[in-house]
């Protein structure tokens, strides 16, 4: 059965998941109807509560050769965005939606696996489905992989395929080498002393602090890091102060750190560190400083990439397949791909013409459907070669 035979059932899969978000390690009525499909198919071997609410299946490799599984991930998890009104298929869950095209992931898994059951006979390594929870900030690959989940289905090599509405529908786009970045989240705290605002003198200012501190943070990629480096430092949220004549005690910074190299990762924290702590001294502050790491860059084998590009350009046309400039978007595919070769690969997923152009995250964030079958012929492409 080719995939475009499926399209119609996997855009009801797509659309049946939208209707019911659930955000990381609380994918219950997800990882059910996940379960329940992959019966329907024909699949026997399925485990679920992996990861706490995960679900992985197997298929079996029937013409021999096996030298260790094929893994390919869909993630499940969705965001506390509250969707735009008025969709038939939109989301029956207040304040949460799938902004990031996982309802799609998992659809075109679901065409996957239905594609690569009737083909069992014809595969040489076992595949493994993998539907991870808690992509979006909690870590649920870590988890999988810290797990043993790799070791256990004896996997050998891993692709995922991502969405991505800011390419046109049907493109394929990904490079070997690093694809996305490592990311890390700090805070600073800038201690002063608080006081009346018609006096400022007897008070030591955190907010004036923390604004010398915003422009120090400018300096630190543009003069430490090598500019043939990506890298990317942000503050996103600054809190101090309840009233215009309260000199507040404390200011607050909240931002993110994006990085390719490992060593730049480390650069970026104790540089903004540094720089904070200058800004907090020059204005008689004191700071407190705290970094939370993040996900490690995602790093695409070259071989796998290859194939994959391969694959694609065999399947769509080698004008539709690009490989695509580093991301500072982060992953939780990148603890697979620590762990063994592989390739995270992006297809587009937008439609200019439609309106069909909102970015990942955004409460209009939307999919062209027609990029569903061609991702899951691509999954079972990537397992079958």
């Amino acid at each position: 059965m080719p995939a475009q035979a499926l399209t119609e059932r996997i855009i009801g899969w797509r659309r049946s998941l939208h209707k019911i978000p659930e955000l990381g390690f609380q994918e219950h009525q997800t990882s059910a109807f996940v379960e329940s499909r992959l019966r329907e198919i024909g699949l026997t071997e399925i485990r679920t509560g992996v990861a706490r609410t995960g679900v992985v299946a197997t298929i079996r490799a029937g013409a021999g050769g096996n030298d260790g599984a094929v893994l390919l991930r869909a993630d499940m998890d969705a965001l506390p965005v509250q969707e735009v009104e008025g969709r038939e298929y939109g989301s029956e869950t207040p304040g949460k939606m799938h902004a990031c095209g996982h309802d799609g992931h998992m659809a075109m898994l679901l065409g996957a696996a239905t594609l690569l059951h009737e083909r069992k006979d014809s595969l040489k390594q076992d595949v493994v489905l993998c539907f991870q929870p808690a992509e979006e900030g909690a870590g649920g690959g870590r988890e999988m992989v810290e797990g043993g989940e790799l070791d256990l289905t004896g996997v050998s090599r891993a692709f995922a395929i991502h969405l991505w509405s800011l390419y046109p529908a049907g493109t394929v786009h990904t490079r070997p080498g690093p694809i996305m970045a490592a990311q890390d989240e700090f805070t600073a705290w800038f201690r002063g002393r608080g006081g009346h605002g018609a006096a400022p003198h007897n008070a030591r200012d955190p907010i004036v602090a923390a604004s010398l501190g915003v422009v120090a943070l400018q300096t630190v990629v543009s003069r430490f890091v090598d500019p043939l480096s990506p890298a990317v430092a942000t503050v996103g949220s600054m809190h101090g102060g309840s009233a215009c004549n309260i000199i507040p005690e404390v200011t607050e910074l909240i931002g993110t750190l994006r990085s390719f190299d490992p060593d730049v990762r480390l650069l970026l924290r104790h540089r903004v560190e540094e720089a904070f702590a200058g800004a907090a001294r020059s204005a008689g502050c004191e700071l407190e400083f705290e970094v939370r790491p993040g996900y490690p860059a995602v790093v695409n084998d070259a071989e796998s990439a290859t194939i994959a590009g391969s694959v694609a350009g065999r399947l769509f046309g080698k004008e539709k397949v690009f490989e695509t400039p580093p991301l500072a978007a982060s992953e939780d595919f990148a603890y697979f791909l620590q762990k063994v070769p592989g390739a995270f690969i992006l297809l587009g997923a937008g439609n200019e013409e439609r309106g069909i152009t909102a970015p990942h995250h955004s409460p209009q964030f939307d999919i062209d459907e027609s990029a569903l079958p061609k991702g899951a012929e691509l999954l079972a492409a990537l397992a079958m070669e």
